[in-house]
């Protein structure tokens, strides 16, 4: 089951959904169905242009928000980007290296690096995601993969931020209702957390929170709360039903609680 010391923490990715008039709709029912959520961290993701809705709407609540993307350049010319500067104040939190990024927008290693070390300069904390494509994982080579976005994210940094998130999202995974078993995430998040031993030392491996995200919903998130590494979730398409999203958080919060007992 999650581990007692370290607080669980679930992410909910909106994507590129939601108008306006829904936007609005979603955050005020995620206020209610997670209102006196405890041992849990929330950190809702909604599209870039209601950032700022979130952020009022969580103004008085223990919810945070989160960016979905973030420019590494402190200003300029840049068309339709925003910087981590931007962020302060509205979002706390900011998704980097997601797989979409990777495979979509053909985003590097070495410019997700310049992304993570924008979003740390900022003060702001990052949620670094890493996965494997199918291929990959059947060719054998997911640790060679995990570890090369890992160590070249992270390539440049002498130490890791005690509030940074990793996410293990197989690429497989997302979005396509196949959910990697319990067992097969903690075994694949337990290495992440040994390359992090390796590379930064052991009170990082320990403190650093490692998520699972890949077809998480309401139905298994007990089943991934109950493993020991996995400290929480980064959630795709449950996270625009609240009540879905609420039961996700609820399976974490309740398996952080029954640890620390």
């Amino acid at each position: 089951m999650v581990n007692g010391t370290r607080t669980p923490i679930v992410g909910g990715n909106w994507k590129m959904n939601a108008n306006r008039a829904r936007a609005g709709q979603l955050l005020h029912a995620l206020r209610a169905a997670l209102e006196g959520s405890t041992d849990v961290e929330v950190v809702v993701c909604p599209s870039t242009p209601w950032l700022g809705n979130a952020a009022d709407a969580f103004a008085t609540d223990d919810l945070l928000v989160g960016a979905q993307n973030v420019y590494w350049e402190r200003e300029g010319a840049f068309t339709g980007e925003q910087n981590a500067e931007m962020l302060v104040g509205t979002a706390s939190h900011v998704i980097v290296g997601h797989s979409e990024r990777r495979q979509v927008f053909e985003e590097s290693d070495d410019l997700i690096r310049h992304k993570l070390a924008t979003v740390i300069a900022a003060g702001l904390t990052p949620i670094l995601a890493i996965g494997e494509l199918q291929a990959e994982r059947v060719a054998g080579q997911t640790s060679a993969v995990l570890e090369r976005q890992l160590l070249g994210a992270c390539d440049g940094l002498d130490a890791l931020p005690s509030d940074a998130v990793v996410a293990y999202e197989p690429v497989w995974a997302i979005g396509t209702g196949l959910a990697a078993t319990p067992e097969l995430a903690q075994e694949v998040v337990a290495s992440i957390r040994v390359m992090v031993a390796d590379r930064f030392g052991t009170e990082s491996a320990a403190n650093v929170r490692i998520q699972y995200g890949g077809s998480v919903n309401a139905e298994n998130a007990s089943d991934f709360a109950s493993q020991p590494d996995i400290d929480g979730a980064l959630v795709g398409g449950a996270s625009l039903n609240a009540a879905d999203f609420a039961s996700i958080c609820g399976a974490f919060g309740h398996a952080h609680r029954i640890a620390r007992a």
